[in-house]
Order: C-alpha cells, then structure tokens, then sequence
C-alpha cells in the first residue's frame, strides 16, 4: 500500500474488487471496517456504488489512505507491506488502525514504514534508516536505550517523554552503581 493512494474513476466496490475480483460484499465490509474506511463509505450517497472520480479526487487523503488499504486487505495476503499509508490519517485513527491489523483473521507479515514513532512502538522489530544507512535495530525500548538516531526522532515526536525518559535512566544508572 502506497504512501500516495492509487483510485480509478469507477465505483468504491470496483476499486476494492480490484484486490480481489470474487470479493463479496461482506468481504469489502470486513475489509473496510479494519482500514477504519467502514463510516467513510457509509457516508457516501450509495455507499460501495458511490462513484469516485480520477485518482479519487472527490476524497480527501486519508479516505484515499483508506480505501487504498481495505483493497490490499481484501486480498488477504500473506505480506502487506505498507509504505507510509497511514501518513494522512489522524494519531486516533491511526491508532485504531495499527490495532485491528493486530487482530486479522489469517497470518499476515506486516512491513511498515511509518515517520511516525506511534506507529512502529509495538513492532516486533524495527529497523532505523540514516540516509539510506541502518543506523539501528531492535523494539522500541531497545532502540530508546541503544540508537541516538531512534531517541532523537522519538522524542521529536514526543517532547514530553524526554523527561521522564531521563529521569528513568538516571535511576537506572544509579541502581547499577550503587549495586
């Protein structure tokens, strides 16, 4: 799934059918209702029949990120890899998203590159690239501890943690001198 969401003029369920042609209609619903798209198409006048212009122009971003997503869901494939598909859609929703992936009815590998910190943290393993160079590998308390690169970015993103960050590892560091 591509950061920039790929929509033909046609209707909601041809462009998720596009993922799975035999698709039914509860299949497109269960793939919509994971992608957080569900409220979006029942929005729309005609719901799967709504027609979407070019390129999905008549939506904003992150419905495009959306229904971008339920059609790689609809395929049920064993690999999604999504590439910064998630960058238009809000923290909450973003959130609600990474939680229903993690409760998929079929074994999926999930590949995520994300800018966002919120939503790599429960990665299994995460992989911190420097200018094209790894500067870092491990969960998200490993590369908190081990990876600048990592601390910088999160703590960009979450300026309110550094504090307790700090004093955290300060009590750690003294535990160990003290032991």
């Amino acid at each position: 799934v591509p950061q920039k969401a790929a929509l033909f003029k046609g209707s909601i369920r041809d462009n998720l059918k596009w993922g799975r042609e035999d698709a039914s209609d509860e299949d497109l619903w269960q793939a919509l209702t994971t992608a957080q798209g569900k409220e979006v198409v029942e929005g729309k006048p005609g719901q799967l029949d709504f027609m979407l212009e070019q390129n999905g122009k008549n939506l904003s971003g992150g419905q495009k990120q959306r229904l971008t997503i339920a059609r790689a869901l609809v395929k049920k494939p064993e690999i999604l890899i999504m590439d910064d598909s998630a960058s238009a859609l809000d923290f909450a929703t973003d959130a609600a998203l990474r939680k229903s992936l993690n409760r998929l009815d079929w074994k999926v590998t999930t590949f995520l590159v994300s800018q966002r910190s919120s939503s790599i943290q429960q990665a299994d393993l995460i992989l911190v690239l420097d200018n094209g160079t790894l500067a870092g590998k491990g969960t998200h308390a490993e590369l908190l501890r081990t990876c600048d690169t990592y601390r910088e970015i999160y703590f960009s993103q979450f300026p309110e943690e550094r504090a307790r960050y700090s004093s955290v590892s300060a009590g750690n560091i003294m535990k160990e001198v003290t032991v």
